[in-house]
């Protein structure tokens, strides 16, 4: 039998909980106990009261000016008008096409708060007051915190929001506090929330219009506009179930409060993938709070869709043997992970060519099974590549590129299954699968026009391509069960990050965090009394605080403008645990776990996808490494032109940028040419000298080299020199981008360097003129990286 290649896309939705558990309870016990959630999702079109009417009643608490807000922060709101909604409209036009989306139970329970007009978050309660009563604090908020959006796709192509962003960037907040009107925050307020909206909706007459007039935002404008978040809101999930209902879209779940459960089950086991990790002074072990985690969970989900879901995205794809039994006992059927986690478990590493293809495919496009006391579970393990390659390369793509770049990724897999195959058939002769499996909300952020032309040609593309098929996880297992079996014993503890748990212990931060949930779990276990039913709220503030997303940005790793905020909402969710028993709140919940300073000199965080257009658009960089010059190298912190250095990767370009100061002119204040040198340790080749007079005899300047980059910043263009025999250099055609402006940004193609996945690399960047040394940067080292998986 003939097979097409299965594709399985799930997206992954979810925020974590940005509200109390006092909440939580209280809004619970006050919608009752007969399945309320699907009365505030209406299907479109079921209720013929006009909209304004209609959401009268639930706004009236959230239109006070003195209503205090109950939410921390916005994005469950704002992703909520940009992300969720219109990925599922898009795919219903392609009716042949299937796919899973994971809602994690946390977002519906928030979701479903502003559905009721029972949300009100700091960034909401501002737009909804009159700018006549601003206080001087929330003056200094508005002008921090409502650019908090990608200023390419979302600020930038508004003039309005764009004047407002350029007078803040060039002027500062003082100057705003000194100039700006009434109508300037009054629109800036209008603003944020208007960029938010999914461009899906702006052919809606009332949005047309504000997007068209652009300025001049009432009060009753802005509480429009959030009458209109609140309709998009509302159809969230009633689209969903609906397209489940029709069999084109498969719904899963999550773990309640979205807990790392194989760290809930003995938080040490993260010295599997990490031996020296250094743990918590304390162990947590409390297995029985997976089962209470995914039954909470479980049972959200029937609420809301009326049946029992199949699979369960465990929260940041962790796993571990330790979970099976619960995950099989609460009756989920399968459950997916990265290919990370199944290469440990195999201990067949996924090594692929230089045009990203897995080297033994048949290993990572098939389900598996495991065996447990409780049942046989289904496992399908994401293809990483193409994964990162839709969450982080493709948005710098012109989309139909990147869609055509996907499909042929798709093809050339299925070229290589065949080719592995006894037969000479010219079609699949088993059923493989690939899956596709990523966040679904924050990389749209990047796209232009939130992704909406990348998917509509990928579907369009796919829905003519015969080879390929999409399915959701559900109808291929049924269709064809695993045939291959993993020992549960042997499943490999570790999550989509790197294969291990370090992003969520073994940093001191992390573990004082485990230190303070550990004593408060205890403190709950010595209350026998306090059931879920006798003290709902101790045991609503324990699963919050077993959250993932604490443990996410404390320590080091990850950092945004928002760590106090979430370092506070972990601590008053264990402050609340405690006052609800009765008992002292320890004096350590009084003080932040850290400093929340701002961060200088770091390594990348994530692969990056800048536009190259030398603009300083920090957004864009701030997952890339950074190094800051201004105050640490000798000759060039003298003449002080060049400040910081940006750099990091993504599977098609190098970037590189360097911030200068404001005035500063290439050619006058500092050198106009600018020498990229790189070589590869352990790698075989070519190498020659720096080629520049008056190079001292010092490392790194004195090691040769394997590629060259002259850039002239005066003329913005580049010449690519590659080293040869007799060290010399032999020109190459070249296809680098550099643009100068309010800073230098470089893009460098892999395939210029040809170079292939995981190679080393070492750098150094050389200033001159006229050919003569002047500086080099960074001063006494070299900037070290590895090259990516590289795109075709």
């Amino acid at each position: 039998m003939s097979h097409p290649l299965y594709v399985a896309f799930i997206w992954h939705q979810h925020q974590p909980l940005y509200t109390t558990p006092l909440h939580l309870v209280q809004g619970r016990s006050s919608r009752g106990h007969d399945r309320p959630r699907n009365s505030a999702f209406r299907s479109p079109g079921t209720d013929p009261t006009p909209l304004g009417d209609r959401l009268t009643a639930s706004r009236e608490s959230i239109l006070d000016p003195t209503a205090e807000p109950n939410y921390r922060l916005p994005w469950v709101r704002l992703h909520g008008t940009k992300d969720y909604l219109d990925l599922v409209l898009l795919l219903q036009e392609f009716p042949h096409l299937h796919q899973t989306v994971n809602l994690v139970p946390s977002l519906m329970l928030q979701l479903q708060d502003y559905a009721e007009g029972k949300a009100l978050d700091p960034y909401l309660a501002l737009t909804l007051q009159s700018v006549q009563h601003l206080t001087l604090e929330q003056k200094c908020f508005i002008i921090d915190h409502f650019f908090d959006a990608n200023h390419r796709t979302l600020i930038a192509p508004h003039r309005r929001y764009q004047a407002l962003y350029q007078q803040r960037q060039e002027q500062g907040q003082r100057w705003c506090l000194d100039h700006w009107k009434q109508r300037d925050y009054g629109d800036l307020l209008a603003w944020h929330n208007l960029a938010w909206i999914d461009p899906l909706f702006w052919s809606d007459p009332e949005i047309s219009e504000w997007l068209d007039r652009g300025q001049g935002f009432t009060l009753g404008d802005r509480r429009r506009i959030w009458a209109k978040q609140q309709e998009i809101i509302k159809r969230i999930i009633p689209h969903h179930r609906a397209l489940q209902n029709k069999g084109q879209l498969e719904i899963i779940t999550s773990p309640y409060s979205h807990p790392i459960l194989p760290l809930l089950a003995d938080n040490t086991v993260g010295r599997v993938a990490v031996p020296a990790m250094v743990l918590p002074q304390n162990q947590f072990r409390w297995p029985a709070d997976i089962d209470r985690q995914l039954r909470k969970g479980w049972e959200m989900y029937q609420d809301y869709f009326d049946r029992d879901p199949l699979g369960l995205w465990p929260s940041e794809q962790s796993v571990s043997p330790a979970i099976l039994n619960h995950v099989a006992r609460q009756g989920f059927q399968w459950l997916c992970s990265d290919e990370g986690v199944l290469g440990h478990t195999l201990q067949r590493f996924f090594h692929r060519d230089s045009q990203g293809f897995v080297k033994q495919p048949e290993f990572l496009y098939r389900p598996y099974r495991l065996s447990t006391p409780e049942g046989e579970l289904a496992m399908v393990f994401r293809d990483r590549h193409l994964s990162d390659l839709i969450g982080f390369t493709y948005s710098a793509m012109p989309p139909t590129q990147a869609a055509n770049d996907l499909v042929e990724h798709l093809q050339g897999i299925a070229h290589n299954l065949k080719g592995n195959q006894a037969s000479q058939s010219s079609s699949l002769d088993e059923p493989w699968l690939v899956t596709i499996a990523l966040d679904g909300e924050n990389c749209w952020e990047f796209y232009a026009q939130d992704g909406r032309p990348f998917l509509e040609t990928l579907y369009q593309t796919l829905s003519h391509e015969p080879r390929l098929q999409l399915v959701t996880v559900a109808e291929f297992l049924e269709k064809f069960p695993p045939q291959v079996t993993l020992p549960a014993s042997q499943l490999h503890s570790g999550s989509w990050v790197d294969a291990s748990f370090t992003t969520w212990i073994g940093d001191p931060i992390k573990n004082h965090a485990w230190d303070l949930l550990t004593a408060a779990r205890q403190v709950l276990a010595n209350h026998p009394e306090a059931t879920e039913e006798t003290n709902p709220i101790a045991w609503e503030a324990l699963d919050a605080a077993e959250g993932s997303d604490w443990f996410w940005w404390f320590g080091e790793g990850h950092s945004s403008n928002q760590d106090a905020i979430f370092d506070q909402l972990f601590r008053e969710h264990l402050r609340i645990l405690y006052v609800a028993l009765g008992e002292p709140v320890p004096a350590a919940l009084d003080n932040s776990l850290d400093r929340h300073a701002k961060t200088t000199d770091h390594q990348p965080l994530n692969l990056i996808h800048p536009i190259i257009d030398g603009r300083r658009d920090d957004h864009n960089w701030d997952e890339a490494g950074r190094l800051e010059l201004g105050g640490s190298w000798g000759t060039m912190h003298r003449a002080s032109a060049i400040q910081r250095l940006w750099y990091g990767v993504d599977h098609h370009y190098l970037y590189l940028r360097l911030d200068m100061l404001t005035g500063v002119k290439p050619g006058i204040d500092c050198p106009p040419e600018l020498h990229l040198f790189c070589f590869y340790p352990d790698r075989t080749g070519h190498n020659s000298p720096i080629p520049l007079a008056n190079v001292p005899n010092q490392a790194p300047l004195n090691y040769l080299y394997r590629h060259h980059l002259k850039v002239h910043l005066l003329y913005q263009s580049v010449r690519f020199l590659e080293a040869v025999e007799y060290s010399l250099w032999q020109p190459r055609l070249s296809y680098a981008k550099v643009a100068v402006d309010e800073c230098i940004e470089l893009a460098m193609p892999w395939t210029d360097l040809d170079v292939g996945p995981d190679w080393p690399m070492s750098l150094v960047m050389v200033l001159a003129r006229n050919g003569q040394f002047q500086n080099y940067l960074p001063e006494d080292q070299l900037l070290t990286l590895r090259v990516p998986p590289i795109a075709t």
